[in-house]
């Protein structure tokens, strides 16, 4: 394997010859597939709910309107599910030894996302008021804490040694996601953070249950724990990668594929991957921008802005050169999940299809 120079002047590995398996890959079977597989016993982990809660988390998940009736919501693309089921194949194992993981760890997302919601103000997710101004703050806070309990509940109630191990790898995950909503929060009230504080926040937020989501399966599985940490090693670097195409979305995103505001990590302050990189990089671009941001952090209302405010310091990042950084690393991040599967004995198959959700993650609308 050869190696090549990084964006920050580190040696990266170059990608092992392309595997011609991964051209063959359906990816939207192998999501539809987790969706499928993971989807009835999340709903009946739901049910275990008390009133109102239960209904609650079926709005969030999108299986009912805001009044109660059956809808066919659009409840995420089950990335992590996916991902999961395919974790125990690479441990040789059948991908139903996942779903209890799968399950585990959609719980947890859905968790931090009814908190990140409030915390953040978001009005819409997928398309839909969000919880928290549909039922209020103190029905998203109790529904999302119920989440996360029932997530160890089911692993627990397996019973096993490799259930044990699994759970430890997702509370040591969900801790580390609440210590990146914790930087991310702190960051917006700061002028300046550098990109390595950014990277170490969004593999805090993103990676770390990503990572979970790529050897849980394998854990349960019986997979050995240098075989579960490789597989999070991937996962790790693919949630890298998926957060820096999240970054360019929050701020060049289309609202009717992203079904949020325009500019909508500007508005919230958020100091995101190609704000931090803008900022770093220096020249008049980046300049204008760190004073406008600056003189932004001491406004109480940035709801007053008008449209061309935002997409004034949406074209001062691009120009500092933030927009196309966050690129290459998202593509950096990439590179470096792919070839740690290559350090893990699996099924040939198994592997062409985690290289082919790593490419969907990373070609997604920008």
């Amino acid at each position: 394997m050869s190696l090549s120079t990084g964006t920050r002047g580190e040696t990266v590995p170059t990608v092992p010859p392309v595997n011609p398996a991964v051209d063959t890959v359906d990816v939207t079977a192998l999501l539809e597939r987790g969706r499928t597989m993971s989807t009835p016993v999340l709903r009946e982990a739901v049910k275990r709910l008390a009133p109102p809660m239960d209904t609650v988390a079926a709005y969030h998940f999108g299986w009912i309107d805001a009044d109660g009736l059956p809808a066919d919501g659009d409840s995420g693309k089950a990335v992590r599910p996916a991902l999961a089921l395919l974790s125990a194949e690479a441990a040789g194992a059948e991908p139903e030894t996942g779903v209890p993981g799968a399950v585990a760890v959609e719980l947890v997302h859905n968790f931090s996302l009814l908190h990140d919601d409030l915390m953040d103000g978001d009005e819409q997710r997928r398309h839909r008021d969000t919880v928290w101004k549909v039922h209020g703050p103190a029905q998203a806070i109790l529904v999302g804490d119920a989440l996360f309990a029932l997530a160890n509940e089911l692993l627990l109630e397996l019973g096993t040694v490799e259930a044990g191990r699994a759970t430890r790898r997702l509370t040591t995950a969900t801790r580390k996601l609440i210590d990146g909503q914790a930087q991310d929060i702190s960051y917006e009230h700061r002028e300046r953070v550098t990109v390595e504080e950014c990277l170490e926040m969004e593999g805090n937020k993103t990676g770390a249950l990503l990572a979970c989501a790529c050897s849980i399966g394998a854990v349960l599985g019986g997979a050995d724990d240098r075989t579960a940490d490789t597989l999070e090693a991937y996962g790790y670097h693919l949630g890298l990668a998926f957060q820096a195409i999240d970054d360019l979305l929050g701020i060049w995103g289309d609202p009717e594929a992203t079904g949020k505001q325009t500019w909508s990590d500007l508005r919230q302050r958020k100091k995101s991957l190609p704000v931090v990189a803008a900022l770093a990089a220096g020249g008049p671009a980046s300049e204008r921008l760190g004073e406008l941001l600056t003189a932004d952090a001491k406004s109480t209302d940035l709801e007053s802005f008008s449209e061309e405010e935002f997409a004034m310091r949406a074209a001062l990042i691009e120009e500092a050169g933030g927009r196309e950084w966050t690129s290459e690393e998202a593509r950096r991040q990439h590179a470096v999940a792919i070839e740690a599967l290559y350090r893990v004995d699996m099924p040939e198959r198994v592997r062409a299809q985690l290289i082919a959700l790593a490419d969907f993650v990373v070609v997604r609308k920008r």
